[in-house]
């Protein structure tokens, strides 16, 4: 074996051990900016009605203390899913790139996960978001690959919204707790839409909950497992191991930062990709 080809061996074995930086992490959505989504306009003060994604959220999302938040997925009419595809027709039809930043963000947040709900309902019943493979190519997995939005006349995926405008536009880690997969092991959906106005405090309070939770952060016996987010994603938490251990420090409640400090090394990642609702 030569020394290149037993270099690339032991690196690739090194990803599949348990801990951090696995092979997974290879194949997550790299940030690929769209530049023309960096449009917009500092003076705009316009606001955008997210009402409609307010009152489906009141009515089909279980809010819960612990664990994640789960949506209804079964009990949504046939009155409330046509009140789902006229907000998301809505958005599509406005000239996002002529409003401000602020009011942008908030837009593609609740673009993104509006539009996972109604791809989920589209294919319901499913275990998993991932079962759904409507995402083009041989090796298909989920529908993040699809494009069944047109907004001003580009159609997008779910990748797109992300990966390709909110990660390198914004480059802020939060939006990894702001954007729901519709999976148990994701940050939650929140019970109401984001909104220009608020979007800091949405957003430190979807970061702190998700950190504190198991889901997040699972501690035992010093035996430290975080969300394979982190792994995944770990260019936007800075890059490093020690950087997304500063990460979850800034955002962990006083024992949890405790034994952040106390144990240098994340041994190991974790997440469930079931689907977000409640037993059946």
């Amino acid at each position: 074996m030569s020394l290149k080809f037993r270099s690339a061996a032991v690196f690739i074995i090194f990803l599949m051990l348990p801990g951090f930086g696995s092979i997974e992490r290879l194949f997550a959505p790299s940030s690929d900016l769209w530049p023309y989504w960096e449009a917009h306009n500092p003076d705009d003060h316009r606001t955008i009605d997210h009402v409609a994604w307010d009152r489906l959220l009141a009515k089909y999302l279980i809010v819960n203390d612990t664990g994640a938040n789960k949506f209804r997925y079964a009990d949504v009419t046939a009155d409330d899913r046509a009140m789902l595809q006229e907000y998301l027709s809505f958005l599509q039809a406005l000239e996002i790139s002529r409003y401000n930043r602020a009011v942008q963000f908030a837009y593609w947040v609740n673009l993104y996960n509006a539009l996972t709900i109604d791809v989920v309902l589209l294919h319901y019943p499913t275990e998993s978001i991932r079962d759904i493979d409507t995402s083009p190519g041989f090796l298909a997995d989920g529908p993040w690959g699809e494009k069944p939005v047109v907004v001003e006349g580009h159609a997008l995926s779910l990748n797109d919204i992300e990966h390709r405008i909110l990660r390198p536009i914004w480059r802020d880690p939060r939006i990894h707790y702001v954007v729901n997969c519709a999976s148990i092991g994701c940050p939650d959906l929140q019970p109401k839409a984001f909104r220009a106005a608020t979007l800091e405090a949405d957003m430190d309070f979807a970061a702190r909950s998700y950190v504190n939770d198991p889901r997040g952060v699972t501690v035992e016996y010093e035996w430290i497992s975080i969300s394979k987010i982190y792994d995944w994603f770990v260019e936007d938490f800075g890059g490093t191991e020690e950087s997304v251990r500063d990460h979850l420090i800034y955002y962990a409640k006083p024992a949890l930062a405790d034994a952040l400090r106390r144990h240098p090394r994340l041994d190991d990642q974790h997440y469930d990709w079931s689907l977000n609702e409640p037993q059946r």
